[in-house]
């Protein structure tokens, strides 16, 4: 039998400098904890895989809103390993992040791998509305294939929204269900993890950050609006949250202090 569940949370301020929590509903596999983050405005919620999931099939969902003024990180405990389950004849499995962030409001998204198992088939979709005043940190990485096995099929959709106009809209595809050529020399060229690191901060208006590489394998792009995404692909897990961290420390390194605190954990 498939599992379908949603998640969710909100954060608001609570008056005394810090955020709080009214809203922390966990879901079948999708459990959500209140962690310690000490002193740091931003409070942390970590999800907690439940049971393994998801397996081909589910439909697994998560929403996260920072309200007007608060500050949240949310990070997971361990990677996310889609499976193909007990039914080869299922459906893909689905996973769906809403993510709100209203005006002045601070989210720093940090999930852990989403890891592809050979034979499972899964369709990630990721929306984000910002207020114009918003700051969002978002990291996604895609790991294909666990060690020693090739990759299940995986789609993946990120869309950006800010005051209600496009700010980014992405699909990517792998594995046995991609189009031809996924995989090749103009494209992936072999490597197995690939991943997104996405900076919203409305000071890049009066200063936006030009196009450049980021090592052999990396590059930073601005977007229309004051954004930047960095994309990048790696051979293994471990090279790629290198990668990613580097960049993350290096697009934080002068921004404001309250919003680089939340990055610490």
């Amino acid at each position: 039998m498939s599992v379908h569940a949603r998640a969710r949370l909100r954060a608001v301020p609570d008056g005394r400098g810090g955020t709080a929590l009214p809203v922390l509903e966990s879901a079948g596999p999708l459990a959500l904890r209140r962690t310690r983050s000490p002193h740091s405005p931003y409070a942390r919620v970590t999800v907690v895989g439940a049971m393994s999931a998801p397996l081909n099939g589910d439909r697994l969902a998560i929403e996260a809103e920072a309200a007007d003024g608060a500050r949240l990180t949310v990070d997971a405990a361990a990677a996310t390993v889609a499976l193909p389950g007990p039914r080869p004849d299922a459906d893909p499995s689905t996973y769906t992040v809403g993510l709100t962030v209203r005006e002045g409001a601070a989210l720093h998204w940090l999930p852990e791998q989403l890891v592809s198992a050979h034979g499972s088939r899964l369709h990630q979709t990721t929306r984000v509305q910002l207020a114009p005043t918003a700051r969002l940190l978002l990291r996604e990485e895609q790991i294909l294939g666990r060690h020693g096995e090739p990759t299940g099929a995986l789609t993946t959709r990120l869309t950006v929204h800010r005051a209600g106009r496009p700010l980014l809209d992405q699909q990517l595809a792998y594995g046995p269900d991609a189009p031809d050529g996924w995989d090749g020399p103009a494209v992936l060229a072999g490597h197995r993890a690939v991943g997104q690191l996405l900076l919203a901060d409305p000071s890049f208006e009066d200063a936006p950050l030009p196009a450049r590489l980021l090592g052999p394998t990396a590059a930073l792009t601005p977007l229309a609006g004051p954004a930047v995404l960095v994309t990048a692909v790696a051979a293994d897990a471990r090279l790629l949250r290198g990668i990613l961290d580097d960049a993350m420390r290096e697009l934080l390194d002068g921004l404001k202090e309250a919003f680089q605190e939340g990055s610490e954990s």
